[in-house]
């Protein structure tokens, strides 16, 4: 599993601009201007804080097995990109 339940609290934890990326085979929590920084060129958008807080609500409620079932399906979603 590339997207674990660590790296979507360090999403929930951190700024409002913040998105979710891949890069290199890591998952990477950035500020939305890093992206087009040379160290994050290329780096895939997986979703940001703004739109995750959207798909799940109340951000503050969430338990750890919910977050990790997020975890899972961002996960899922970036699986099947590539086949």
């Amino acid at each position: 599993m590339t997207i674990d339940s660590d790296v979507v609290r360090r999403l929930l934890d951190a700024d409002d601009d913040a998105v979710l990326v891949l890069l290199e085979g890591r998952a990477l929590v950035i500020g939305a201007v890093q992206l087009d920084d040379e160290p994050h060129r290329g780096a895939l958008q997986v979703i940001s804080r703004t739109d995750f807080l959207r798909r799940v609500g109340d951000a503050a409620g969430l338990s750890d097995d919910q977050v990790g079932r997020q975890a899972a399906i961002l996960d899922a979603e970036v699986s099947e990109l590539g086949g």
